[in-house]
């Protein structure tokens, strides 16, 4: 016998329904990673890793990144599927990932990402670069301090030499996230609040606001903010989860290809900078131009599979 009880709630209580969940599945992958991890690096190290700030020792670069491979799956893929199987009962279904894609969306997938690059560094060198006003100085404060120790935590991530390290990172921090954030995110964020407002665009651009803040990374919101509402647009023109996933993986995956390059001198670090410097900011207008292109065309081939709100109920 079909569980039917959650299948005629309201967007506003399935949205908070949602987060009960995500907080839940949280708390429980969190408290059995951590009794699992105590054998490995001792009762006393698990209890206190919120106090581990020695980002040079290998050991607790490990340890947070196990606990960063828990949180993924934990706070990201395991709800959605849950929220599928309670509001709708047909898990793939709900989260869009029974549609076929064809090639021509893949490929124009991967040029929007690869070309998106210069454009996004632009954005991101303009966020970075915000100030508050005086009477808010604490907040920026506040706001740049969690900002710079989560680049330290990112950059210790990423400092490997390995094409061990690499696929590891790339599957923490590609993978995970593309699956995961665009399950909640794409899957059931944003199909909740298109329910909510009747309206596929709002629906895109409150689950976009919500992704990037959620991440508590203040002076990347813009580009991050912008990305979610790419890869919502990319859904709702293609009716498929599997593109947005794409474009997910290959934004993050580019990320750390092109670190791991610069650091094993493969690479010029002037990479990292492109559209984001005063000589090279015609290539973030020659990106920007390409992305609405490849947009236009990635809608245009995909006018037959475009979601309608009736799909989405």
């Amino acid at each position: 016998m079909a569980f039917t009880a959650f299948r005629d709630m309201k967007p506003f209580p399935q949205f908070m329904f949602a987060i009960l969940v995500v907080l839940v599945c949280f708390l429980v992958f969190m408290l059995a990673s951590m009794i699992a991890a105590i054998p490995v690096y001792g009762l006393e190290t698990v209890l206190n890793i919120s106090e581990l700030s020695d980002l040079t020792n290998p050991q607790t670069i490990n340890m947070l990144k196990y606990f960063q491979v828990v949180q993924a799956i934990g706070l990201f893929i395991v709800p959605p599927v849950i929220l599928g199987w309670l509001y709708y009962g047909n898990i793939f279904e709900y989260l869009f990932l029974d549609k076929r894609v064809n090639l021509a969306s893949f490929i124009l997938v991967g040029l929007l990402m690869f070309f998106a690059s210069p454009f996004i560094n632009f954005v991101g060198e303009m966020n970075a670069n915000m100030t508050l006003p005086e009477w808010l100085s604490g907040i920026e404060g506040w706001m740049r301090d969690s900002e710079e120790k989560a680049a330290e935590l990112t950059e210790a991530f990423l400092n490997v030499f390995t094409y061990q390290g690499l696929m590891f990172n790339l599957f923490m921090i590609a993978f995970l996230p593309a699956i995961g954030e665009e399950l909640l995110f794409r899957g059931v964020i944003q199909r909740i609040f298109t329910n909510m407002t009747n309206n596929h665009n709002w629906g895109i651009w409150i689950a976009a606001v919500l992704f990037s803040g959620l991440h508590f990374q203040f002076y990347g919101f813009v580009p991050r903010l912008l990305l979610g509402a790419m890869f919502g647009y990319l859904l709702v023109w293609s009716g498929s989860m599997w593109l947005p996933i794409l474009a997910h993986f290959l934004n993050n995956g580019i990320a750390v290809l092109a670190l791991f390059m610069v650091k094993n001198e493969m690479l010029d670090p002037k990479v990292e900078e492109m559209g984001s410097t005063s000589d090279s900011y015609y290539m973030a207008a020659v990106s920007l131009g390409l992305i609405i292109v490849f947009m236009a065309m990635f809608k245009r081939q995909n006018k037959n599979n475009q979601l309608q709100l009736k799909e989405i109920r």
